[in-house]
């Protein structure tokens, strides 16, 4: 052997046996801590889902840019409205919970042939209301403490009753609430951070900063629940919004409360085409002089109910749009391609709906697992109220909808609902259009 080798190896030889064998052991528990240290932490897990299927009968055809309202039709229609995948990862240990939710929408994803009365009964190619795979929520939240979270990525704006009912199994009618629906955006999501804090008075407050809307998509039929941006691959940021919502919690059952949004709505359109003018403007700069500035405002009272046999829900919500005449100025002259309206926006608009439903489930002696639910609801929407002197207000986008229908759910996953609406304009001069509808779903 070598006598230097030999040298360094002999404090080894005299060691004794036991203490050789303990750093035996020390060494076999430095090997243990190293895979524990690179191992991953153990997720808790979840999977959920919930799918709606729509069967429809229309007496009425699709054009309403009629003199008289629609005309007189017969037409089924069959939809797969929505499915939608939602997964929840949770680290306890570290107060840390991730969820995904993708909804596909009509069937599927890609684009769709369109028929569009509102621009004179011309073919569109829309991808927006096509079959289309979306993600609505993809954030991670953070407990600061037992009532307090912060959540970080892309979730539901804290507007409306959709933000916390829309499950199939939430509301009674056959679909989603179309005086919440044609006025925002169906529930409403986008990209920011929310703060909640469930207080100890029983009141839960939310405040979020999300992004805002892109005006280029306002219009007389819909007023702002198209401007939600989701045309191009990326996303404009510019203007943002505030939210704050307050959920009063404290009441078994009843859960009511207010919420509110402000934020810009000029510098998110895909072009800097709502500019200010001067006269000194430096070719140089995108908007040297300024952007016309078009804040929207939204509040809307809400109100759920599901105590004992009744269930029932309620809202009351308006809104304003600034500088709307330069909106629909600026519009009217977009592009085509842009695949949208470019029909006037209003000021303000209005919306209300209510629904009332009592489970008669044990009159028939089936137990609590089956709930029989006969129900009515009215909606109201106005998306032209109180406009501005210049834009005729159109009886056309005034409109109420009378809906009478029963429920079936049972175990609190599976849906079978069918009612009969009426919906009427703010005129008798338009044809009332009736709608006898059929759901099926189920919420896991």
């Amino acid at each position: 052997m070598n006598p230097l080798l030999s040298l360094l190896c002999a404090p080894l030889f005299l060691m004794p046996s036991a203490a050789r064998a303990d750093e035996g052991r020390v060494g076999e528990n430095e090997k243990d801590r190293v895979l524990t240290v690179g191992s991953k932490p153990k997720l808790d897990l979840s999977v959920n889902a919930y799918a709606d299927l729509q069967f429809a009968y229309f007496n009425y055809g699709e054009n309403q840019n009629r003199a008289n309202g629609s005309q007189k039709d017969s037409r089924l229609v069959f939809d797969t409205t929505r499915l939608v995948l939602e997964l929840e990862a949770g680290l306890p240990e570290y107060g840390l919970e991730a969820e995904f939710e993708v909804e596909f929408e009509h069937g599927g994803a890609g684009a769709a042939m369109e028929l569009e009365y509102e621009e004179f009964g011309e073919f569109d190619t829309d991808v927006e209301k096509a079959g289309e795979a979306l993600v609505e929520e993809l954030y991670l939240t953070k407990k600061l403490g037992r009532d307090v979270e912060l959540s970080v990525g892309r979730f539901y704006v804290a507007v409306g009753t959709l933000f916390a009912d829309y499950l199939p199994t939430s509301y009674l009618a056959t679909i989603r609430s179309e005086a919440e629906t044609r006025i925002i955006p169906n529930t409403w999501n986008d990209m920011g951070m929310q703060l909640r804090w469930d207080t100890p008075w029983g009141v839960r407050l939310t405040g979020q900063v999300v992004n805002g809307l892109d005006s280029t998509g306002f219009n007389s039929n819909t007023w702002v629940a198209t401007g939600l941006q989701q045309r191009f691959e990326l996303v404009r940021a510019s203007d943002l919004a505030g939210v704050l919502r307050a959920d009063v919690r404290r009441f078994e059952g009843f859960n009511f409360g207010v919420s509110a949004y402000y934020g810009g709505t000029t510098r998110n359109r895909p072009k800097p085409d709502l500019v200010k003018q001067c006269d000194d403007a430096n070719p140089n700069m995108v908007a040297p002089c300024g952007y016309i500035s078009a804040p929207l405002f939204i509040a809307d009272v809400h109100l759920s109910v599901n105590r004992n046999r009744w269930r029932a829900h309620a809202m009351v919500m308006y809104g304003h749009l600034g500088n709307a005449a330069a909106v629909s100025a600026r519009n009217a002259r977009l592009s085509n391609l842009l695949n949208v309206l470019r029909t006037p926006v209003s000021d303000n608009a209005l919306s209300a709906w209510g629904e009332l439903g009592y489970d008669i489930a044990p009159w028939l002696g089936l137990d609590g697992n089956h709930r029989l639910e006969p129900y009515v609801r009215i909606d109201y929407m106005d998306s032209q109220f109180k406009p501005r002197a210049e834009l005729f207000d159109t009886p056309r986008f005034e409109r109420t909808v009378y809906t009478v229908g029963t429920s079936y759910t049972l175990a609190g996953l599976a849906v079978l609902k069918l009612d009969f609406s009426q919906r009427r304009m703010g005129s008798s001069v338009f044809r009332p259009e009736n709608a006898l509808r059929m759901s099926t779903g189920f919420v896991y």
